[in-house]
């Protein structure tokens, strides 16, 4: 199962039906509007320059906007009515955007031809473009169904939960390579599927992610409620692949909406509440101020720089690991803000009269200037503007030990900003950290642009009037 090549598939169709649409319009165009402006034939209207430049453009602007609706980011497992609704309420909005944009500014003899072009354009768009992709995910459909295409999982488990995976799994596009058992204690607890399909306990685990070709993880217990399984299953993110659980009555993750998949109770738990539109709308405006931001402010990028090198010796920049998006390891920048020697004291938390912060870094903390870097990381694809604050990788362990939930921030990019930071602030002990957590969860729960756009008018706010620390 290529995910790329279906995409490319979904692709190429869009392409084609926005490029046979638009043409068919200006067939339209020509027999209603464009054979009064002074075009003698329909050569010479198919050929001039605002026919040519639209037969090139339209076809892209479609795709932008198939785009930032979210239809190419999961081309598997597709709902027929989230693809007939998706494509219906996507066209009708660039249907309407083309025509105020661009056949608005025809001059028609009558007022109602009007209606047939928008009619006309929206029905051919909606149609020709719905049953391509419709053919396309029938075509995928079927081959998932004869077990052509199938996505790889290990499933952590190997009770009475792990041999009702293995019956309706492959029902639904699933191959499963293996099994892994494991008890409560971490240790073999006796599998209940057969022992040949057992490749090992939980303490194999590194070794068989690594070594072998695992699309997901699909973790099955016998009981959710145990602290052990619930540890366990907070570990898998180590992984850095998709984890679903099964779970036919109780579900760990009572605070996270999730859906079933395909009617069987298979839970999605890396996947965040926001919508695929709402995730490809984040990503571009993120990219999109982080350059304007780098651009524009690069003058108050070399003030800062200048006021550091002038406050104590060292360097301009402070770089740290920290752990982003699906449990990644990142760089992340700052401006420093303390004397370089901080580093030989140990690995301690900032307060707010730190001793090792410099006066210039004590000014720049008030101001949240020290993070204006992270911009940097913004364009880089590591962070968000909105998002959990990351961490090091040795307080999230310290975290995970009272508050092991704390794993499913790493579900989404890490931020600039966040409702912790916002409505709570710096903390300087791990305790202080998990009731900042308290702040990040229900951010997670409550995802929206709407709350992002909340949470960076807070922050303006905060910059302007110094309570940064």
């Amino acid at each position: 199962m290529n995910k790329r090549t279906q995409i490319i598939k979904y692709i190429a169709a869009d392409l084609l039906t926005a490029t046979v649409a638009w043409f068919l319009l200006n067939l339209i165009r020509y027999s209603e509007v464009a054979q009064y402006e002074a075009y003698d034939s329909l050569q010479a209207y198919i050929f001039s320059q605002k026919v040519v430049v639209g037969q090139i453009l339209m076809p892209l602007f479609w795709l932008i906007l198939y785009y930032f609706s979210g239809y190419y980011n999961r081309p598997f497992g597709k709902s027929r009515i989230d693809e007939l609704f998706n494509t219906f309420a996507t066209v009708a909005i660039g249907v309407t955007f083309i025509f105020f944009v661009v056949v608005l500014n025809d001059l028609p003899q009558s007022f109602e031809i009007y209606y047939t072009i928008y009619f006309s354009y929206g029905f051919m768009q909606f149609t020709m473009t719905y049953v391509c992709r419709s053919l396309t995910t029938s075509y995928a459909a079927r081959k998932i169904a004869r077990g052509e295409w199938a996505l790889r999982v290990l499933v952590i488990g190997a009770g009475s939960q792990a041999a009702k995976i293995k019956r309706e799994l492959p029902k639904v596009g699933y191959r499963i390579i293996g099994f892994v058992d494991f008890d409560e204690e971490g240790g073999c607890r006796g599998p209940e599927v057969d022992a040949g399909e057992i490749l090992g306990c939980i303490d194999d685990l590194p070794r068989l992610t690594e070594t072998l070709p695992v699309d997901e993880l699909i973790f099955a217990p016998e009981t959710v409620h145990g602290d052990a399984s619930i540890r366990l299953l907070y570990s898998l993110y180590h992984y850095r692949r998709p984890i679903k659980i099964w779970a036919e009555k109780d579900n760990p993750f009572y605070t996270v909406d999730v859906k079933t998949i395909h009617g069987i109770p298979l839970m999605e738990v890396t996947a965040n509440n926001f919508s695929e539109a709402a995730k490809n709308i984040k990503r571009a405006l993120d990219k999109i101020v982080a350059t304007l931001v780098l651009i524009f402010f690069s003058p108050l990028y070399a003030g800062i720089a200048i006021g550091v090198k002038r406050s104590s010796r060292g360097p301009v920049f402070f770089r740290q690991e920290r752990i982003g998006y699906m449990g990644r390891p990142f760089i992340i920048y700052k401006f420093r803000s303390m004397y370089v020697d901080a580093a030989n004291q140990g690995a301690l938390l900032t307060d707010r009269n730190d001793p090792r912060v410099t006066p210039f870094g004590r000014f720049l903390r008030k101001y949240r200037l020290d993070e204006i870097p992270q911009f940097w990381n913004i364009l880089r694809g590591d962070m968000s503007l909105v998002g959990p604050r990351p961490e090091q990788r040795r307080y999230i362990d310290a975290i995970v030990r009272k508050a092991p939930y704390y794993y499913l921030l790493h579900n989404v990019r890490p931020g600039i900003t966040s409702w912790g930071m916002v409505k709570y602030g710096y903390a300087d002990t791990v305790d202080k950290m998990i009731e900042r957590l308290d702040y990040d969860m229900m951010y997670y729960k409550h995802m929206s642009l709407t709350l992002d756009i909340t949470i960076l008018i807070y922050t303006i706010k905060i910059v302007f009037t110094g309570k940064g620390v």
